[in-house]
C-alpha cells in the first residue's frame, strides 16, 4: 500500500475547507426537532410519564438516534430527516389536548407553612437549557468516533485552516455551553463584593486541576499508543482538555475587569476584537499558520493561540447564562407588546441572536471586513459563527418550553417547580447533562478503544451503524445508571 492505515485515517478525519453554512444548519436543525417532538409528545401524550423501559427506548431513540441518523445516514438529505420530525409534531399538536387540560380533575398540591421549601430559587433549572447542553454534548459524542468511519461525510470533519465544519462548530459549542451555566456561581452572589483575586484564582484552580490532569493522560496515551493525531489542530502536546483546563483561572482574571466593564458580552468582544488585530496587524497569524516547530512554545502554538478566541466564546456564553438562567420576571399586563418582547427571556434570547448573527455576516461580508473563519486560529469570525449558531439554538429551545410548557415557573413552592421541571425535561439529556464532563471523558475512552481493536475505515455502512449505535446507547445508559443512582462525577 502507498500509505498507511494511520496515514489514511488522518486524511479522512480532515475535512480541507469543511461545508457550506446551510449544510451545517440543515444538519443541527434536527436537534431542535427532535426537542420539539419530544415536547409534543410529553405535553400532549404523557409519553414520558411514567419513565418506563419503553419510554426510556423512545427518549434515547429522538434525542441520540435522530442525531445519529442526521451526521450519517441522513448527511446528504437532511430535510426528509426533518420533515419527518415535523410532521408528527404537527400533527399530535393539533389534533391532541395539554394534557394539563385533561388532568384538570387532579387535586391542587397540598400548600406547606415550610417557608423553605415555599421560596423559589432565583435560579430554577431550565428545561430548554438542559436539553440545549445536553443535546450538544450528544452530537459531540457521537461526531468524535464517526469522524472515523466512512459512513460520516469527510465535509463535517475539522478543516485545515479555513472554512466551516460540523465538528468545528462542536468544539467552540463545548466551550460555550460550559461558559452559560458558569455564570451561575455569579449570579448567586449577586449582593455584592467580588471575592479578593488570590481566593477566586485558588477556587478556579479546584476546577482546573482535573482537567490538566485528563489533558496529560491523554497526551501521554496518545504519544504512547501512537494515535493518529493532527498536529496542526492544537499542536504537537496541547488538546482540548489543556483549554478546558486553562479557562477557569483566566476567567477568574477577567471577574476583575468585569467591575470596569459590567458586560460579558462587551468583554468577549473587546478580547476577540484585539486578538483579531493581533492576527491582521502583526505576524502572529503567520506565525501560528506556518513557523517551523523548534521548541515547545512554537510546538503548540495553535492551542496557546487558539486559546483567546476560546476564552471568548467561554465569556459569550457566560453573557447568555446571565439572561437565560435568572427566574423570569412577570411584566403588568398593561406592558406594550415591543416592551414585552424586550423583557422576556426570550425576547431577550432572541434579540441576541440576531445580535450575534449581524456581526457575523459583517465579519466575513465582502462589504464588511471580509475575513474567513478559522478555528485553527479561532478568529473573530470563528467566534462570532459560535456565537451566532448557539445563541439561535438556545432561542429556538426557549420557545419550544414557551410554547409547550408556558406553566413551569408559576408554581407557587420549590417542590411544585421542581417537579414540573422534571416533567419537561428529557430524561436521557438531563442524564448526560448532569455528568457531562464525566460522560465526555468516557466517550472519548472508548472512542479510542474502537479505533485500536477495529480497522474503521474499512467496514461497511451496517457494521458502522450497528458499532455506532451500541456506542452511544452505551454512553447514555451509562448517564442515565448514574442519574438513577443520584451520582454527580464532579471533574
Amino acid at each position: 500500500m502507498a500509505k498507511d492505515y494511520k496515514q489514511l485515517k488522518m486524511e479522512h478525519v480532515s475535512g480541507l475547507t469543511g461545508s457550506s453554512l446551510f449544510d451545517i444548519n440543515s444538519v443541527s436543525l434536527a436537534m431542535p426537532l427532535t426537542i420539539l417532538l419530544w415536547s409534543v409528545l410529553q405535553s400532549r401524550l404523557r409519553q414520558f410519564s411514567p419513565y418506563t423501559p419503553g419510554a426510556f427506548l423512545v427518549d434515547f431513540l429522538l434525542n441520540c438516534g435522530v442525531t445519529l441518523g442526521a451526521t450519517t445516514v441522513y448527511s446528504s438529505s437532511p430535510w426528509i430527516l426533518n420533515t419527518l420530525l415535523l410532521l408528527p409534531a404537527a400533527f399530535f399538536y393539533a389534533s391532541s389536548l395539554p394534557s394539563v387540560a385533561r388532568q384538570s380533575t387532579l387535586r391542587p398540591t397540598k400548600k406547606t407553612d415550610d417557608t423553605k421549601d415555599a421560596a423559589l430559587d432565583p435560579l430554577p433549572m431550565k428545561p430548554f437549557i438542559t436539553h440545549y447542553r445536553g443535546s450538544m454534548m450528544v452530537i459531540t459524542c457521537i461526531a468524535i468516533l464517526a469522524v472515523d468511519f466512512r459512513v460520516f461525510p469527510r465535509r463535517f470533519a475539522k478543516v485545515e485552516n479555513w472554512g466551516t465544519s460540523l465538528m468545528d462548530m462542536g468544539v467552540g459549542s463545548f466551550v460555550f455551553t460550559n461558559g452559560v451555566v458558569s455564570v451561575r456561581s455569579s449570579l448567586k452572589s449577586q449582593s455584592g463584593k467580588l471575592p479578593p483575586l488570590s481566593s477566586r484564582l485558588v477556587a478556579s484552580m479546584r476546577h482546573a486541576l482535573p482537567l490538566l490532569a485528563l489533558g496529560v493522560v491523554r497526551l501521554v496515551s496518545v504519544k504512547g499508543l501512537d494515535y493518529a493525531e493532527h498536529v496542526t489542530e492544537y499542536g504537537v502536546h496541547w488538546n482540548f482538555f489543556f483549554t478546558l483546563g486553562f479557562l477557569p483561572p483566566f476567567v477568574a482574571l477577567f471577574q476583575s475587569a468585569f467591575a470596569l466593564v459590567p458586560s460579558y458580552a462587551v468583554l468577549s468582544c473587546i478580547l476577540a476584537a484585539s486578538y483579531e488585530l493581533a492576527l491582521d496587524k502583526t505576524r502572529l497569524s503567520a506565525f501560528i499558520l506556518t513557523a517551523a516547530r523548534t521548541d515547545l512554545f512554537s510546538k503548540n502554538r495553535e492551542g496557546i493561540f487558539s486559546f483567546f478566541g476560546y476564552l471568548a466564546i467561554f465569556l459569550a456564553g457566560q453573557s447568555i447564562g446571565s439572561v437565560a438562567l435568572p427566574r423570569p420576571q412577570p411584566l403588568p399586563k398593561t406592558t406594550s407588546t415591543a416592551t414585552k418582547i424586550q423583557q422576556t427571556i426570550l425576547g431577550k434570547l432572541v434579540i441576541t441572536a440576531v445580535f450575534w448573527t449581524v456581526l457575523f455576516h459583517i465579519s466575513v461580508s465582502y462589504y464588511g471586513l471580509a475575513l474567513d473563519v478559522s478555528r485553527r486560529l479561532a478568529n473573530l469570525p470563528y467566534f462570532l459563527w459560535v456565537c451566532s449558531f448557539n445563541s439561535y439554538q438556545i432561542a429556538i429551545c426557549c420557545a419550544i418550553e414557551s410554547v409547550l410548557f408556558p406553566n413551569i415557573h408559576r408554581a407557587t413552592t420549590k417542590e411544585e417547580e421542581r417537579r414540573r421541571c422534571k416533567d419537561a425535561t428529557s430524561t436521557v439529556l438531563y442524564a448526560i447533562n448532569r455528568n457531562g464532563l464525566a460522560v465526555f471523558l468516557l466517550a472519548n475512552l472508548l472512542t479510542g478503544l474502537v479505533n485500536m481493536t477495529l480497522p474503521t475505515l474499512h467496514m461497511g455502512v451496517i457494521e458502522t451503524m450497528a458499532i455506532l449505535v451500541v456506542y452511544i446507547a452505551t454512553v447514555a445508559g451509562v448517564a442515565v445508571t448514574l442519574d438513577r443512582l443520584d451520582v454527580s462525577i464532579k471533574l
